[in-house]
This record gives structure tokens, C-alpha cells and sequence, in this order.
């Protein structure tokens, strides 16, 4: 055991002997025999658990007890006392004591008792360092881009993140929609509570009713007990719909009176349930273009979008493809030093990525993976290109379908440079001119 105790009594039999115990259980201890004494020591040793007797000269346990408090909330204290009186730990809970010790105190009931205790606070220790850690990873600063258009999307998130607002996040697949959500929710009064995330395309439509709000029992076949649904269990936090455009029209109704009324109705109910929830939606189709073919609610696309943020596409922010690629390729080679060069990121900025910002993190874990050295160079990188080019290529297709599917591939990794693309082919200029006429290949393509 790692965890150091202070013992601080004025009773010096009593210090040697739960000191023993206490060693003998492994715990290292240190003793005071005054308040005074103990302050010193908690100040220079600042043991993970203090044990302090309640009567002593010229200073109370209760009083020391306030006093380490100040310095260390997170402390835990235990308080001991010949006076086992209920307005004695009454008061010492109220001034923060974790637990109470009567004397005369035996083995068992001391080595119980600070095991709990010490448990508890490893415990407490460990969430504040995950909710750290949270709120470091999806801190603004995690969402990556030096570009004007995310610089509007960081001047967004800074005004919306404290406030209960709606939002609506659009953008293509693999834009960040969910960074983003959790960017909102993790800088917001309500990162203490739970973000709840339902993506409204991956349940099906006869089941997304009961995922979000929940059912009673029989209201259906096989519903054998009653289930709180995604917005009860988002209460007090956030609910993430993520690919609301995928909403069948027969919800949506039910879903706006929820955020209107703030209030919801489990399937197969009559009762009506309050809940305190904010909602962020977000969708890679034009919500928009759904209402106009009857397939999305007006109204609901007007309570949905308060605050809107569109994330640009990576091919609108092609200057922040090399500061994404160096952070992925560093995040994945972890302790080893990978350098890319000039070239290379000049290369990867000049692919399309059609898979946003997701496909260039796989790629980048790809040639962290796959490399021979501790550095990556333009070679490296139109090769792994290539390759997964030619992934995209299907085993059925003809000699031509995979000649013009290089061809295409080539223009669009070299942002339509010709000279480049006939380089990376390994072809001249004019054999490249020759095969776009050949395959009928534009640039709109």
C-alpha cells in the first residue's frame, strides 16, 4: 500500500499504538503530537489520509480539522474521540470529517474504517481526473483549424457553449459533428451531468419512438418491464441526436412538442414526464431540401436550428490538412518521434479527401503503422494514396474502368495540377491530356 496516513494525538500511548496497527497494515504513518505539529507535517508530507483526535491542548480536533480543510478540500479526515456523543460527529460531518472513531478504537474497526475511506478517495480521484481528461480532450483548442471558416465555427462554440441553446450542427460525413457536440457539452454548466447520443439512422423507425422516450410495460410485444428512454436519461445533460435528417416524419411531431413543452410521454403511456435536457441535432443532408419533399417538419427544422454551425468540408480548408496530419501522425506514433516532410503534407493537401477529416485520421494511422522509418515522405505518402485508390476499385471492374479510376484518382490527389498528376503516374504531360480525352474526364469531376 502507497497511501501515507498522519496520526495527530496529544496521547502518546494512543499514537504508538494505532501507529502500529496501522504500519503493520502497511500504511506508513506519520504522528503528531500537536495540532501545530500536525500542520507542519500535513504541510510537508500531505498524507493521502488524516486521523486526528478531537480533544487537545490549546486546539480542537474540530478546530485543526477546519484548518486542514483550507488547505486541502479533497483531504479526507477522521475524526477520533473518547466522547462518542451524536453532537460530536454531527459537528465534525458538518465541518467535513469523512467518518469517527470512538476510543477505545479496535484493529478491525480502525483497519475497516480507513480502508473505506482511503477506497473512497481513490475513487473521487480518479473521476476528477477523468472528467480532466474529458474536458482536455474536447476542449476547443481539440478541435483543430487555423482556416477563416473554423475560426467562425471557434467564435460560435465560444458564445453557445455556456448557454442552454438548441444547435444544429450540418455538415459531409466525417466533419467532427460529434467533436463539435462534445466540445458544446463538455464546456458547458451541464459537463457534470451525462451527453446522451442517439443516432436516429442506425435504430430502426419502429423502434427509434421507444429509444427516445422510453415505454411502459405491455405496450408493445416484448415490452416485459418499463423503460426510461433517452431523454429521461439525459436529464439534467445533453441528448446528441446525431443524423436527425433520418427521422421518420411520424416522430418528428412528438419530438417537437418535447423540446417545446419540455416535457415527454413513454410509448404506451398516459402520464407525462418533465425533463430538463438540451438538445443538439446534426445531419450531412440538407434539411431544408427534405422539407421541400415533405420528408422533414418545418416547424421542427426552425426549433432545431437556434444556433446553426456548419462545418466546412476539409476540401474548403485545405490549409489545415497539414496541421490535422502532424497531430494525428504524432497521436499515433505516441512516444516514437515521427517527422513528415514538407512534401508530404504539401502532397496530402493536395488530395480532395472525400471522407473529411475521419478518412485523413485513418490514413494517418496507416502510414504511422506502416512505416519502415521515423520519417514519412511525399513517396510514402503517394504510395499509401494509391493504394487506397486502388481499394476503391472493384475486383469486377474492366481494364479501362481501372485505368480511367488511376487516371481520375492521380488529378484529384494533385488538387488537378496536370504536370503533377502525370508525375505521379509516371507518364509525360501530353500521354495524361491524351488519356482525360480518351476517358472523357473533366475537372468539375
Amino acid at each position: 500500500m502507497s497511501e501515507r496516513i498522519l496520526l495527530i494525538d496529544d496521547d502518546e500511548s494512543i499514537r504508538k499504538v494505532i501507529g502500529y496497527m496501522l504500519e503493520e497494515a502497511g500504511y506508513p504513518a506519520e504522528t503528531a503530537a500537536t495540532a501545530a505539529e500536525g500542520l507542519q507535517a500535513f504541510r510537508s508530507q500531505r498524507p493521502d489520509l488524516v486521523l486526528t483526535d478531537i480533544k487537545m491542548p490549546r486546539k480542537s480536533g474540530i478546530e485543526l480539522l477546519s484548518e486542514l480543510k483550507s488547505i486541502d478540500p479533497s483531504v479526507p479526515v477522521i475524526i477520533l474521540t473518547a466522547f462518542g456523543t451524536v453532537e460530536t460527529a454531527v459537528e465534525a460531518m458538518k465541518r467535513g470529517a469523512a467518518d469517527y472513531l470512538t476510543k477505545p478504537i479496535s484493529r478491525d474497526e480502525l483497519l475497516m474504517t480507513v480502508a473505506k475511506i482511503l477506497k473512497m478517495s481513490r475513487l473521487e480521484r480518479e473521476n476528477e481526473s477523468l472528467r480532466d481528461t474529458l474536458n482536455d480532450r474536447f476542449r476547443f483548442a481539440s478541435i483543430i483549424g487555423l482556416s477563416p471558416a473554423m475560426g467562425a465555427v471557434f467564435e460560435t462554440l465560444r458564445k453557445v457553449a455556456p448557454t442552454d441553446a438548441t444547435v444544429l450542427i450540418t455538415g459531409e460525413s466525417g466533419t467532427g459533428k460529434e467533436l463539435v457536440a462534445k466540445a458544446i457539452h463538455y464546456n458547458s454548466p451541464r459537463r457534470a451531468q451525462r451527453m446522451v447520443t442517439v443516432n436516429c439512422a442506425a435504430i430502426p423507425h419502429e423502434l427509434l419512438e421507444s429509444e427516445l422516450f422510453g415505454h411502459v410495460r405491455g405496450a408493445f410485444t416484448g415490452a416485459v418491464r418499463d423503460k426510461s428512454g433517452k431523454f429521461e436519461q439525459a436529464t439534467g445533460g445533453t441528448l446528441f441526436l446525431d443524423e436527425i435528417g433520418s427521422m421518420p416524419v411520424t416522430l418528428q411531431a412528438k419530438l417537437l412538442r418535447a423540446l417545446q413543452e419540455r416535457e415527454i410521454e413513454r410509448v404506451g403511456g398516459e402520464k407525462t414526464t418533465e425533463v430538463d435536457v438540451r438538445v443538439i441535432a446534426a445531419t450531412n443532408r440538407s434539411l431544408p431540401a427534405l422539407i421541400a419533399q415533405g420528408l422533414f417538419r418545418e416547424d421542427l427544422y426552425y426549433r432545431l436550428n437556434v444556433v446553426p454551425i456548419r462545418l466546412p468540408a476539409l476540401r474548403e480548408r485545405t490549409g489545415d490538412v497539414p496541421v490535422l496530419a502532424k497531430h494525428f501522425v504524432a497521436r499515433f506514433a505516441g512516444d516514437a518521434k515521427v517527422n513528415m516532410t514538407r512534401a508530404a503534407l504539401d502532397t496530402l493537401a493536395s488530395y480532395r479527401w472525400p471522407g473529411n477529416v475521419r478518412e485523413l485520421e485513418n490514413f494517418c494511422e496507416r502510414i504511422v503503422l506502416m512505416r519502415a522509418g521515423s520519417s514519412i515522405d511525399e513517396t510514402v505518402v503517394e504510395r499509401h494514396l494509391a493504394a487506397m485508390a486502388g481499394d476503391a476499385v472493384p475486383a469486377t471492374a474492366t481494364l479501362r474502368e481501372i485505368e480511367r479510376a488511376a487516371v481520375l484518382d492521380a488529378l484529384r490527389s494533385s488538387g488537378w495540377n496536370q504536370s503533377r498528376a502525370a508525375r505521379r503516374l509516371g507518364v509525360p504531360r501530353h500521354i495524361l491530356l491524351y488519356r482525360m480525352k480518351k476517358f472523357e474526364i473533366r475537372a468539375e469531376e
